[in-house]
């Protein structure tokens, strides 16, 4: 099995399931030793180190809700203090409720920006020291695709989204000198297991591939893009959307 990542440590937040746990997966399957974060799901985060540990990968998890603001650092210290270094970084704890602006109160509004986009600054702050002390320090951010086409009832998940990918392009202009990348991967309509009903704006987007991705194919842009072969490659956004940006 081609082991592009052996040596490397990755933190995956939000990777107790869906996508972020693939995303865990296809890292460990790579080679990377990987620190699997859930907010509280102290059960699925377990389930997604196992999956690392059968693919022949080693995990361990670290719990903490992204949006106190001392939590994104303990995480980074976990690892840390589990592994002995840090060079991949993966933001992808989100979460996206439906609410029309006209019923939005700042409280919910300030609740996904605080899990999508500050928890974030707060990583990165917290990583950089590790990650300039690796030789191939890795950012990267999981936005979405309504961030760049917008959607209705998501204000503030377009918002939070789209300001991941302004942060992503800021980023790389500061930390490329310290050789370290950071891009954005933005999925789709993506096949998930879901605790509620379907999006409404999910029924009116379509693709020239005329399906759903998977999360297996997210985690396979991740991968790439914390490999040796994209160490050229920062400050972009990468669509995984089987063309739904041109329909």
């Amino acid at each position: 099995m081609f082991r592009d990542l052996d040596g490397r440590v990755a933190l995956v937040t939000g990777a107790s399931r869906n996508i972020g746990r693939s995303i865990a997966v296809e890292l460990g399957a790579g080679g990377a030793r990987v620190m699997v974060h859930a907010a509280r799901d102290a059960e699925g985060a377990e389930e997604t180190a196992e999956l690392v540990r059968q693919g022949g990968g080693q995990a361990q998890v670290v719990l903490g809700n992204l949006t106190e603001e001392q939590a994104p650092a303990r995480a980074v210290q976990s690892t840390l203090d589990a592994f002995g270094q840090l060079d991949i970084l993966v933001s992808n704890a989100s979460v996206r409720p439906e609410a029309n602006v006209r019923s939005l109160d700042f409280a919910d509004w300030r609740k996904v920006m605080a899990l999508t986009l500050d928890a974030a600054f707060l990583l990165v702050k917290a990583a950089i020291p590790a990650l300039e002390r690796s030789s191939a320090g890795t950012v990267v951010l999981i936005g979405g695709m309504t961030g760049h086409s917008g959607a209705a009832d998501r204000i503030h998940v377009v918002s939070a989204k789209a300001g991941l990918t302004g942060f992503g392009k800021a980023l790389a202009h500061e930390l490329g000198s310290s050789g370290i990348t950071v891009n954005t991967v933005a999925p789709g309509l993506i096949e998930t297991k879901r605790t509620t009903a379907d999006p409404a704006h999910h029924a009116s987007r379509s693709n020239p591939l005329g399906r759903r991705g998977t999360p297996e194919e997210v985690a396979a842009a991740v991968r790439m893009l914390a490999g040796p072969g994209a160490r050229f490659i920062t400050g972009q956004t990468l669509h995984v959307n089987g063309g739904a940006l041109m329909v």
